[in-house]
């Protein structure tokens, strides 16, 4: 019995032992085809990946485009910054390397900070700064304990710095730090990879508008690493292509004298050629240090910015919006003429009121006595309200609205900046969309002399004269000269289909422009007293806006009301009058009262440009520039005695990027 017991106990051992075996070899069996799948058939694979364990590829920045102006000067400055970098995966005890980092590079508990900040919104695998511009006694410190830190590094990159400050923030704008919305956009863009080794980019005025060019292409170094990250030796490099340098059609020492006569105003001033609408001067004061937003601006320094009343951060030439006022009167009456509305022998009777016909209401003329018998040149030289009454009743919402939009207005400019609005041609359709009323008459007579619910920009009424100029041919302004890599210069090339407002062979052209002279020269031009004695001939037109509406009794008296309610003054001029070199633009917001008005400062422009001077290669960053001539008294303009709707403010909103 006891060797029965046995016998089936030994079968039954044996029976689980050749289990055992089996499942033990079908284990083996697996691991083995495992083995050979993961070392034969996926060798390729596997061999890639251990090789990304040292070996990297580095991004290198390209070198960033030079801006310089027409003549060569550089406008910006690339300055090579340090940061010391440090990578969290390969620090074993963070706030130790901290402890002993912060005598050799004089870390501060603000770094500090700032850097567990960072710490905790980055990964551990990338590189996060730990202090940002070291000095070149702290790169020197660092240099030589080197070895100290596994995982710690300086980086070397090139920053902008603008050396004319405020001067050009807005036309040369700045590059600021990428941020989450700049890099969604960039790889929406397909180009993000290009962005991999920098730092800022292109935000606002010519760095924002020509960031591609003058990005250029980013480069890379394939790097082998030992386990602590340190560079062991380079692979392989692509060089990176440095953007393209651009010179632009502005007059560096045009722009500082300009900005010399506007200190101390609201103020705006575009100076353009116009024989191909290239930028020559464009300044809008007050102005902005654009250096703080390289770096990142604070908040409350970005606050303060948006917070002051002058507006600083919007350029007034391509963002401020104004009633055109009388500055339109040319246009108005060259697109009567054009429509056969009137003809150069068209005579009305100028009296100190106008009266839209089949009411009772008046409409105000500047001149409290009346201009007597007006022509069409008569009128522009003397800015008659009541002609330009008569003119608007007679051509009608809709052919004003079809005419004055080929002049430019209520459309953007395309001029080569992204800061810039469309301002407002009002028309019956925008006036029932917007208002939910009905065009009336009385709106139309507002429209006659540039007020009511018209809108502008300087620059708009810049682009109507020269159109002017060039017999209709419609020019786009432009800072762009040419753009330049290596020995490849493209030149700006002027857009071959430009529109045509009539026709250029057209009288009217000429005509319209003799009673702009006649504004200036001749005795009973409202700028006679102004620009009769320049020797090279000014033509010139001016205007008067309104901020706020007179009732229909009340007589405007700008010491009698605060600053910002006084009216806003215009000047459009262009010289020589027989064959213009510069067509300018100007505006004193407020103007109109006992500080600086419009009429002498374009004067003084207007010499500046046409008569011989010194030199003025004193004007350079942080130099002073020449003082300001005698002020003299405000010159008549147009004002609208009772318009149907209350005049626009022309107080603009900022436009500015967002703080970093």
């Amino acid at each position: 019995m006891n060797l029965r017991n046995f016998e089936t106990e030994e079968k039954l051992f044996i029976r689980r032992a050749l289990v055992a075996l089996g499942f033990v070899c079908l284990c083996f069996t697996i691991l083995g085809i495992n083995l050979w799948h993961l070392q034969i058939q996926q060798h390729a694979y596997y061999q890639t990946r251990s090789n990304a364990n040292d070996i990297k590829m580095i991004p290198i920045a390209p070198t960033r485009g030079m801006i310089y102006d027409r003549n060569g000067i550089p406008l910006v400055q690339n300055v090579t910054q340090y940061d010391l970098q440090l990578t969290p995966y390969n620090i074993s005890d963070m706030q130790q390397t901290l402890d002993q980092l912060a005598p050799i590079i004089d870390l501060t508990a603000e770094d500090v900070a700032e850097f567990k900040k960072r710490l905790k919104l980055t990964s551990r695998y990338k590189p996060i700064v730990v202090k940002e511009e070291l000095s070149e006694e702290e790169i020197a410190r660092f240099s030589v304990n080197e070895y100290r830190f596994p995982g710690v590094s300086i980086d070397s990159f090139q920053d902008r710095f603008y050396p004319y400050g405020a001067s050009l923030a807005h036309v040369v704008g700045y590059v600021s730090k990428i941020n989450d919305r700049d890099a969604q956009r960039l790889n929406a863009e397909g180009v993000g990879e290009n962005y991999a080794a920098d730092h800022n980019i292109g935000k606002q005025g010519i760095e924002g508008y020509y960031e591609s060019a003058l990005h250029g292409k980013t480069g890379y170094q394939e790097v082998e690493v030992d386990n602590h990250g340190r560079i062991i030796r380079v692979l392989n490099e692509v060089p990176p292509t440095a953007g393209k340098n651009i010179w632009l059609t502005l007059d560096l020492h045009l722009q500082q004298y300009i900005e010399s006569q506007l200190v101390g105003q609201r103020a705006a001033v575009l100076a353009e050629d116009p024989h191909d609408g290239s930028v020559l001067a464009m300044v809008s004061s007050p102005s902005y240090d654009p250096n703080p937003f390289v770096k990142g601006i604070s908040y409350q320094s970005y606050k303060q910015l948006l917070q002051d009343k002058d507006l600083p951060l919007i350029n007034r030439v391509t963002q401020g919006l104004y009633p055109p006022a009388s500055t339109v009167k040319p246009y108005m009456a060259m697109s009567a003429l054009l429509n056969n509305v009137i003809t150069p022998q068209t005579s009305f009777f100028g009296a100190p009121t106008w009266t839209l016909p089949g009411t009772d209401r008046r409409y105000r003329d500047w001149k409290k006595t009346g201009h007597g018998m007006l022509n069409v040149t008569r009128a522009i030289e003397e800015s008659a309200d009541t002609f330009f009454y008569q003119v608007a009743y007679m051509m009608g919402i809709d052919r004003i609205h079809h005419m004055l939009s080929q002049f430019g207005y209520g459309k953007l400019s395309g001029i080569d900046l992204n800061e810039e609005y469309r301002g407002l041609l009002p028309s019956r359709e925008w006036k029932l969309k917007a208002r939910k009323k009905a065009w009336y008459q009385g709106d139309t007579i507002s429209v006659g002399i540039g007020q009511g619910y018209w809108i502008a920009t300087p620059i708009q009424m810049e682009k109507a004269l020269v159109t002017l100029l060039n017999n209709g041919k419609v020019m786009l302004p432009h800072l762009l000269q040419k753009q330049q890599l290596g020995n490849q210069v493209e030149p700006y090339k002027v857009p071959e289909q430009l529109t045509q407002v009539g026709t250029t062979d057209s009288p009217y052209w000429g005509l319209v422009r003799r009673a702009m002279f006649g504004m200036a020269n001749a005795p009973n031009g409202t700028g006679y007293k102004y620009f009769h004695t320049a020797p090279y001939g000014i033509a010139a037109k001016s205007g008067t806006s309104q901020v706020f509406s007179l009732r229909q009794n009340q007589v405007y008296n700008a010491k009698m009301i605060p600053v910002r309610l006084r009216d806003h003054i215009f000047y459009t001029a262009f010289a020589p009058f027989d064959d213009p070199k510069v067509a300018v633009t100007l505006i004193l917001e407020n103007g109109g009262s006992d500080g600086v008005v419009a009429a002498p400062v374009m004067r003084k422009i207007l010499d500046h440009i046409m008569l011989p001077h010194e030199s003025d290669t004193s004007l350079t960053p942080g130099q002073g520039v020449p003082a300001m001539l005698p002020v003299e008294s405000a010159h008549p303009g147009a004002i609208l005695a009772t318009p149907t709707e209350p005049v626009t403010s022309a107080t603009p909103k900022p436009a500015i990027a967002q703080p970093r």
